[in-house]
């Protein structure tokens, strides 16, 4: 009744549509994962505020968060012995 199908392969050849491929690749399908590790921080009260005075247009507040601590991770890498 019902047929296994394992590939696009498999569907063109039962239904006879020879030239029909939905996608060469397989890739998963979306973005590429960036920045995936979390961690909850919590900021002195005031802390936030100050760094929303200090973004540039279109500045993501995380976006600055990231790059301070990368600046001090490579900082402090500097300074081990």
């Amino acid at each position: 009744m019902y047929q296994t199908v394992s590939s696009i392969g498999d569907i063109n050849k039962m239904h006879d549509l020879p030239g029909l491929v939905i996608s060469g690749t397989k890739r998963p399908v979306g973005r590429v994962k960036i920045n995936d590790e979390q961690t909850p921080a919590r900021f002195q009260k005031g802390t936030l505020a100050r760094i929303d005075a200090l973004l540039t247009d279109k500045e993501k507040r995380s976006d600055f968060i990231r790059e301070a601590v990368d600046r001090e991770i490579i900082r402090r890498t500097r300074q081990k012995p």
